[in-house]
C-alpha cells in the first residue's frame, strides 16, 4: 500500500483543507500514517514556536539559529520529558547495530520530516532472528559506549476499559482472536501505550575508546559520522492479555506501529557498513548481520541458543519468526504487515499461537 508522502502529512497540519480527499481517508484509517502525522505536529510546533521568538525579538544569526533549531526539534520529545539514564531504552538498544541497523523502522520509503533535515533510513518489512550463545549476547557493548542516547518520551503503558478505547486511543485496529486455545477463557485485559522517542549522536571518540579497551584498533571513520545523529521512534501499540489469574499470562496479542529510524544526514549503510567494521561485535552475530539485505528492511531478533529454538512460518502470507522455548512451555510468532508489527505469544506450543496468528480478525 502507498503511503502519502512526508510533504502531504505536513500540509495535513499547516493547511488540511489543501490535501485531496483520498489521502485524508488513508491517513485516518493507518496507524504508520497517524504516527507520522503527530511527528509532524510535533515539528511544526517546535518550528512555530521558534519562528514566533524570530518576529518578536532582536536580529539574529540565521545559520547558527538553523542549527539550533535543528538541535531543539532532535531533542523535543512529543509528550514526556527526557528521564535521566532512560534504562528501558538502554536496555532494548543494547548496542549500535540494534539502535541504527536493527532498532527500527518502517513507514514507506524515504523522505524529510519538516523542520529538523532528519531524513528517514531505515524500514522495517519482516523480523528476522540473530541466533548466538547468551555468553555472546550478553559481552555486546551497550549504545552508550559509541555516543550518547537521549531518551525523549517513554511508551507510558496504561490500562484501557476494552478494544474501542483501546483503538481511539492509538489508531490502531485491535486484534481479535477468533478461537481461544484450550485452556484460554474469558475476555482480555487491554494495555496501550504512545509514541516512544530517543536520539542517538555518534562519538568517534567514544568509540576509539571502546574499541582500545577491547584490545582492538579503531578503523578510520567516514567522513560526517562524528557527531551524526539518528532519531528513533516506536508506537503507538495495544496490548491485549488473558491472565488465567496467573502471574505468567496464558496469552498475549500485541500490535504496534514499528519503529522508524531517522539520520541528521548520514546515510544509512555508511553507519551500518562502520559499526559492523568494528572488532566490538561476536563475530557469529557480525557475520550474521551483514547477511541481511543491504537495503536495510530486516529488524534483527537475538535469541539466545540456550533457551529458544527459531523458525520460519507463513501468517496470512506474510513471512512470520516463530520462537519457543526449548522446554516448552512457551512460544510467540511476530510478523510485519504494512508498517505494523504483530505479535501472539503465551503459555502454548507454536502450534496454537500460530492458529492464533492466522486467526486474528
Amino acid at each position: 500500500m502507498r503511503h502519502p508522502s512526508d510533504g502531504t502529512l505536513r500540509r495535513l497540519v499547516d493547511e488540511p483543507s489543501g490535501v485531496a480527499g483520498a489521502d485524508r481517508e488513508h491517513v485516518a484509517g493507518c496507524a504508520v500514517c497517524l504516527s507520522g502525522l503527530a511527528a509532524a505536529q510535533d515539528d511544526a510546533t517546535a518550528a512555530g514556536a521558534a519562528l514566533a521568538a524570530l518576529e518578536t525579538g532582536p536580529p539574529v544569526d540565521v545559520d547558527a539559529g538553523w542549527d539550533r533549531l535543528a538541535a531543539a526539534v532532535a531533542a523535543e520529545g512529543p509528550r514526556r520529558p527526557a528521564r535521566t539514564g532512560g534504562s528501558g531504552w538502554r536496555t532494548k538498544l543494547r548496542n549500535p547495530v540494534v539502535a541504527i541497523f536493527g532498532v527500527a523502522a518502517i513507514m514507506s520509503g524515504a523522505g524529510v520530516a519538516a523542520a529538523a533535515d532528519w531524513l528517514r533510513v531505515f524500514r522495517t518489512e519482516r523480523v528476522a532472528p540473530i541466533i548466538a550463545p547468551r555468553a555472546d549476547l550478553v559481552r555486546m557493548p551497550e549504545l552508550s559506549a559509541f555516543g550518547d542516547l537521549r531518551v525523549t518520551a517513554e511508551a507510558d503503558l496504561r490500562p484501557a476499559t476494552d478494544a474501542s478505547a483501546a483503538r481511539r486511543a492509538t489508531g490502531l485496529p485491535v486484534p481479535r482472536v477468533d478461537r481461544l486455545p484450550r485452556g484460554v477463557t474469558g475476555e482480555p485485559s487491554h494495555r496501550i501505550g504512545g509514541q516512544v522517542s530517543a536520539i542517538f549522536t555518534f562519538s568517534v571518540e567514544k568509540t576509539a575508546r571502546t574499541v582500545r579497551a577491547a584490545g582492538g584498533t579503531p578503523p578510520p571513520p567516514p567522513p560526517g559520522l562524528d557527531g551524526s545523529r539518528f532519531q528513533l521512534r516506536a508506537g503507538p501499540g495495544v496490548v491485549a492479555v488473558w491472565s488465567r489469574g496467573r502471574a505468567m499470562p496464558a496469552l498475549i496479542v500485541a500490535r504496534a506501529v514499528a519503529p522508524s529510524v531517522y539520520s541528521s544526514g548520514v546515510p544509512f549503510a555508511t553507519a551500518r557498513d562502520y559499526l559492523l567494521s568494528l572488532p566490538t561485535l561476536p563475530e557469529n552475530v557480525r557475520s550474521q548481520l551483514r547477511g541481511f539485505a543491504g537495503a536495510g528492511t530486516t529488524l534483527p531478533l537475538f535469541v539466545s541458543t540456550e533457551k529458544t529454538k527459531t523458525s520460519t512460518a507463513q501468517v496470512g502470507g506474510l513471512p512470520a519468526t516463530v520462537l519457543r522455548t526449548r522446554d516448552g512451555t512457551a512460544a510467540g510468532v511476530v510478523w510485519v504487515d504494512d508498517g505494523v508489527v504483530t505479535a501472539v505469544a503465551g503459555s502454548l506450543s507454536a502450534d496454537e499461537v500460530l492458529s492464533v496468528a492466522r486467526g486474528l480478525r
